[in-house]
């Protein structure tokens, strides 16, 4: 089977499902978009990596990462496999000195490694027939080098607006202290759009 490369386009709240996120990767050079609902610690796990932010201490994928790479283990790619009953399936595709290994790995998991290791992301074109969405011409299209869009919706967003310079300070502190990164970077934005 022939493999379509994907790229991440954005990572926001969900709409269809509360406490969760849809990350969306976008087919390279084309049009398809496939939404897929990941968890909020994946979701923040996604996010550190993309907006290159140092945690205190290692997060979970960090240290796989980690262990990865004092072992000589190179993460070649990342496939998203399969997709039954609305649950996608996905492999890492690792490598050492002697060996090449596919190892089954939960979508939202690949992604976030594959953010870390800069190694591509693929699927199959049936998985974006039966789960992707077509845009318009150039609608949603992520130029090359443009930063992912990280969007929070709801009144988080709006909350954020009311605020002064100095509260928003005081509030990037408190949840970069409480590790979460995804509202820490809605605050960041809203400073730096102020700025």
């Amino acid at each position: 089977m022939k493999k379509i490369e994907l790229e991440i386009v954005a990572l926001s709240h969900s709409i269809t499902q509360t406490h969760s996120y849809a990350v969306v990767l976008g087919e390279m050079n084309g049009l398809r978009r496939l939404p897929i609902v990941i968890g909020g610690f994946e979701a923040q796990a996604i996010a550190v990596a993309l907006e290159h932010m140092q945690p205190s201490r290692p997060l979970t994928h960090d240290l796989m990462k980690n262990f990865m790479n004092a072992f000589s283990v190179e993460l070649q790619e990342i496939i998203i496999s399969d997709l039954q009953e609305g649950i996608f399936y996905s492999k890492l595709v690792c490598f050492t000195e002697n060996d090449t290994v596919e190892i089954d790995s939960r979508t939202s998991d690949a992604l976030a490694l594959a953010v870390r290791f800069g190694c591509p992301i693929y699927t199959y074109e049936h998985i974006l027939e039966n789960a992707g969405i077509l845009m318009e011409d150039g609608a949603g299209k992520k130029a090359k080098g443009e930063a992912v869009g990280i969007e929070e919706t709801g009144s988080g967003r709006d909350d954020l607006s009311g605020m002064n310079l100095e509260v928003l300070q005081t509030l990037l502190t408190e949840v970069l202290e409480q590790e979460d990164y995804i509202r820490a970077i809605s605050i960041r934005d809203e400073i730096n759009k102020r700025k």
